[in-house]
């Protein structure tokens, strides 16, 4: 970026934390976190409001806010695993995480699969919490 300032540089790869993202941000335009939000999407809410001024979103939200979507697109004929694959890593870390993949692997991929489901997957992780509070 020194030799030539005019060019855009953008870091791909290797980078897993915010902190990691900031301190690249001292010497390059940008930085992307690809595997890093799809293993724990979750990182997305603390990218957002450490970067770009928003507020940390909660995950909770988010997942009632893609409930909505699911339920929409069922009717529509997306089959849940096509959507619910996509979720896999967002409990990771958390209590219950194991359970909540496991149920949906299991389960998501069967026809006729609904939101049922995926309701039944976030249980163990609201239970776990739930516990350990």
């Amino acid at each position: 970026k020194r030799e030539n300032p005019a060019l855009t540089i953008v870091l791909n790869g290797g980078i897993i934390t915010p902190d990691q993202a900031e301190a690249h941000l001292a010497h390059v335009d940008g930085v992307m976190l690809g595997r890093a939000a799809y293993q724990s999407p979750a990182i997305l809410a603390a990218v957002d409001a450490r970067f770009f001024g928003g507020t940390t979103r909660v995950v909770g939200k988010s997942v009632e806010d893609y409930l909505e979507y699911i339920s929409r697109q069922l009717k529509e004929g997306v089959p849940l695993n096509a959507m619910a694959r996509h979720m896999l890593g967002l409990f990771n870390g958390r209590p219950g995480a194991r359970l909540f993949r496991r149920h949906l692997s299991e389960n998501a991929t069967r026809p006729g699969a609904g939101i049922d489901v995926l309701c039944e997957a976030l249980a163990f992780v609201v239970r776990r919490d739930e516990a350990a509070a």
